[in-house]
């Protein structure tokens, strides 16, 4: 099948073309995103495979259909840049990759841990100048401090069993976690208020709904132990970006560690490093010495782009064959497992 990718990089490339070796679909690359604006790329295309910061909206969803597209395919878990009920209106099925790595994110969320508490973005920059003062470098021991996940999915166990190693105690904040895997995974099963008032670090693991949207506001943030950090690797808009900074700027919160942002669509995946950012809130952001961003890397891992290339891929094979698509579908209607 005739895939058109958009938002696409060399990493991208390299795992799927790696991987199409054993489906031999024709891949169509193109560098912009996914828009009402670009979607005439598509035309003519069965399939296109988008990315987290594509805009799958109505109108762009129409036009796919009428250009000819029958699937979306996105290599990505989220799935809240698509406006789900206009596809289902429109007959296009919708994939996407609901397991790649689960490790790779939650090891990237324990890496922006250390760096924050061990000072160690900060220690780089500065010996880089010859200057070995370890003055304002002091962080503390993980080994007994209180780590709460705020969701517990693949990522959420995935990070619960790092922390472990660590010898810290655990807090969970999911719902849908049942008193036996509460159990084996040595976690407490707490309310999100419970959470914020006890943790040291909080780390958001759940996917980004209307439910979730700022779930961070300003109140959660200030039911935080004052000096504690937060991790996010999940979706941006989990965490109201002006009250983070309000936080931060107070100096009730400690720290952040933040991989993904509200507002990254345009400026994450992309080189900006010859202009003048334009978003003042991440601008400022980047200003604290307690704040460390990553560019939405946390699954930039070898494992996890061949296992997002082999099941996209998989998932546009049984499609083309009219066979069913099983758990990687996307539907308004279903309760998506995590």
């Amino acid at each position: 099948m005739r895939i058109a990718f958009f938002d696409t990089h060399r990493f991208d490339r390299t795992a799927f073309e790696a991987a199409n070796a054993a489906f031999g679909h024709a891949l169509t690359w193109f560098e912009p995103r996914l828009t009402s604006q670009t979607v005439g790329l598509a035309a003519g295309f069965p399939a296109v495979c988008s990315f987290v910061n594509d805009r799958l909206d109505g109108p762009c969803l129409q036009a796919l259909a009428a250009g000819g597209t029958r699937l979306v395919a996105l290599r990505s878990a989220g799935f809240n840049h698509v406006d789900l009920e206009a596809a289902g209106r429109l007959g296009l099925a919708v994939v996407r990759v609901p397991e790649y790595s689960p490790q790779a994110v939650a090891e990237h969320t324990a890496a922006l841990v250390l760096a924050l508490n061990r000072k160690v973005h900060r220690a780089y920059a500065r010996v880089r100048e010859w200057n070995f003062s370890l003055d304002g470098l002091v962080g503390f021991d993980l080994h007994g401090r209180t780590v709460a996940l705020v969701g517990l999915g693949r990522i959420g166990r995935a990070t619960a069993r790092i922390f472990h190693g660590f010898s810290c105690r655990l807090l969970a904040v999911d719902p849908q976690l049942s008193e036996g895997d509460a159990k084996a995974l040595g976690v407490e099963p707490v309310t999100l208020e419970d959470a914020l008032a006890r943790a040291d670090i909080v780390s958001l693991h759940v996917p980004l709904t209307p439910a979730t949207r700022h779930l961070i506001d300003a109140a959660a943030l200030a039911r935080m132990k004052p000096g504690a950090m937060l991790i996010n690797t999940g979706r941006g808009a989990l965490i109201d970006s002006h009250a983070l900074l309000d936080a931060l700027k107070s100096g009730h919160l400690g720290a952040a560690g933040l991989d993904v942002y509200e507002e990254e669509e345009g400026i994450f995946f992309q080189d900006l490093s010859g202009q003048v950012l334009q978003d003042d809130v991440l601008a400022r952001l980047l200003t604290f010495p307690n704040v460390l961003v990553t560019a939405h890397q946390g699954f930039l891992t070898r494992e996890a782009l061949d296992a997002i290339a082999r099941t996209t891929l998989e998932s546009v094979t049984r499609f083309e064959r009219g066979e069913p698509l099983g758990v990687t579908e996307v539907r308004a209607e279903q309760v998506l497992p995590r």
